[in-house]
């Protein structure tokens, strides 16, 4: 039973080397947990207090980055504000992730590495080739607090603890070190969407104590007003049911029981994980799709669709309801967005069986092995870890990500943070953004993310009222209507997760991949059945798939995930 998450990659970037010379201008993921990033000399808080880094003494340090983020222009503003506040020029290799397993080879064999290397390679190619420093000496002298404050209560979720090289810190992830609360406009993981337009016509109704049964009436009587959506048939539900991304079919059932997202298990509150791929919970879930299945409201379609041809049903805007996790049908909200279309994209709504309360929204999962990392052959090893510490510092941050003030954005009298429009069109424009932001190296740089210490959002995107104020008119009306800035408001409060979490992303070895596989197959060959079968049939295909499951041992899955779990309760404290 598989999972998926969101890749930060986006695009294309650059692979081949280039300088940036003198320019124009417990261990739980909670956010309660924060120890404030420390402030520069008073004087100057760009600067860097400790003197090591100093335009009377200029450092040069080569980067390099696997990132889809553009390379800065000749001009970037920022840059010049590195070389001027802090004595630093970066020379970056930008590499994309289509040539970085060639680059990795190449880099490993010559034995030879920049200064700082920023990585996303889930593989560890890099830590576990020896190409990186270990970092704890370091960290534990004292002279960099910035980065002893980000791993303060998360160094052993970040440390490496394999056997390849000696156990301990060498990246610094990129992105979920949260401070302070988690803030955002749109939510990106899982919920059971339902497009604007079906509760306009409904009257905006109540969402919460939302169930299966009013969800799907939501649905139904919609269709039955409009049987066509722009001379097509109107859909329903789409379901998704291909293999690699069949977890839309299959992860339901934890959801409307209250749990987060495991993957194919939950866990209970001795830290035990079980299956439930053959639990009642998942049973009452197959029984409803079968009955709106049989009523014409699932798709007929959906058990043949590719996703690409999902996405784009999706895309046409005749689909009023589908279970998913938000970023994986983005470029069908894109498209929608695009062909001012707001009313058929989709607000996150949360059904749950009685008695449960939702637990949709989690924190998002720290990166770990993914971010920046020192060489082990640099000769400025000092430099390159002052120049880390430096840039988690607030004033830095605050730069990296909403810019300068008064020229990127502006500062209330209440000490808010808000763009001018013509600051939100700036910040769009790819031109702009090269010459204006440093967004390959900020993309891999390890982040404040959540709020600063005056309580702004780290980025503009992540401030409510700035990103209320980014939305379509029909949206904002919309939001009027629930009192709400974000979409994210419309799901739960993320509690903090817990330290194991999430199951999901559990290394499994051979024999427990092999069962996992295993219980996929079963799945997605005998659910459309259950599913797409006669109501007078479910529980005769129901039994049959269940004991499909009982064939396989389970159990060898179950162990796996379980071990996993009490090597991150040991480790990740």
């Amino acid at each position: 039973m598989k999972t998926a998450f969101k890749s930060m990659a986006l695009a294309v970037a650059i692979a081949m080397p280039f300088t940036i010379t003198a320019c124009s201008n417990n261990a739980t993921d909670d956010p309660t947990t924060n120890s404030s990033a420390v402030l520069p000399a008073a004087d100057d808080p760009l600067a860097d207090a400790s003197g090591t880094l100093t335009p009377a003494n200029p450092t040069t340090l080569s980067v390099w980055l696997t990132t889809a983020e553009q390379a800065p222009a000749p001009d970037n503003k920022i840059t010049q504000l590195l070389k001027d506040k802090l004595g630093v020029t970066l020379e970056y290799e930008i590499v994309s992730s289509d040539n970085v397993d060639q680059k990795i080879g190449v880099m490993l064999a010559g034995g030879e590495y920049p200064d700082l290397i920023g990585t996303t390679d889930l593989k560890m190619r890099l830590l576990e080739g020896g190409a990186l420093l270990r970092l704890d000496d370091m960290l534990d002298s004292g002279e960099y607090e910035n980065l002893a404050a980000h791993v303060e209560g998360y160094r052993g979720k970040m440390s490496y603890n394999g056997e390849a090289v000696d156990p301990g810190l060498y990246i610094f992830p990129n992105y979920n070190r949260f401070y302070g609360e988690i803030t955002g406009g749109t939510h990106y993981g899982t919920a059971f969407w339902i497009q604007k337009r079906v509760l306009e016509d409904a009257g905006y109704p109540d969402l919460s104590n939302m169930t299966l049964e009013k969800y799907f009436t939501l649905i139904e009587d919609y269709m039955a007003k409009n049987p066509q959506t722009d001379g097509a048939p109107t859909v329903g539900f789409e379901l998704l049911a291909s293999t690699g991304r069949e977890w839309g079919m299959t992860n339901p059932p934890a959801f409307l029981a209250g749990y987060p997202n495991n993957g194919g298990v939950t866990v209970d509150g001795n830290d035990e994980a079980t299956i439930y791929a053959d639990k009642d919970i998942a049973k009452k879930w197959y029984q409803k799709l079968n009955e709106e299945y049989n009523k014409g409201v699932v798709d007929k379609e959906s058990f043949t669709l590719s996703f690409d041809q999902y996405t784009a049903k999706i895309a046409t805007g005749a689909v009023l309801g589908m279970h998913d996790q938000g970023w994986n049908y983005q470029t069908a909200t894109q498209a929608l967005q695009g062909a001012g279309k707001d009313e058929y994209t989709y607000v996150p709504l949360m059904p749950v069986y009685e008695g449960a309360e939702p637990y949709y929204a989690d924190r998002d999962v720290m990166n770990t092995n993914q971010g920046f990392g020192i060489s082990a052959t640099t000769e400025k090893a000092e430099q390159a870890m002052r120049f880390l510490d430096v840039m988690l510092s607030e004033p830095w941050q605050k730069t990296l990500s909403w810019g300068i003030e008064g020229e990127d954005y502006e500062v209330d009298a209440q000490g808010v943070f808000s763009r001018t429009e013509q600051q939100r069109v700036n910040y769009k424009d790819l031109t702009w953004r090269s010459s204006n932001r440093l967004t390959a190296l900020l993309d891999v740089l390890p982040k404040h993310n959540g709020q600063f210490s005056d309580g702004n959002a780290y980025s503009p995107d992540d401030q409510p009222a700035e990103f209320y104020a980014t939305l379509s008119d029909y949206d904002k009306a919309f939001m009027e209507k629930y009192d709400k800035q974000t979409w994210r408001e419309f799901m739960n409060t993320p509690p903090a997760n817990p330290v194991y979490y999430p199951c999901w992303s559990i290394t499994l070895d051979d024999a427990a991949n092999e069962v996992n596989q295993q219980m996929t197959d079963a799945t997605v060959q005998n659910l459309p059945k259950a599913i797409a079968g006669s109501t007078s049939d479910f529980e005769a295909n129901w039994q049959a798939y269940v004991d499909q499951i009982h064939k396989i041992d389970v159990k060898v899955y179950e162990d796996a995930i379980n071990a996993g779990i009490q090597d991150r309760l040991k480790n990740w404290k």
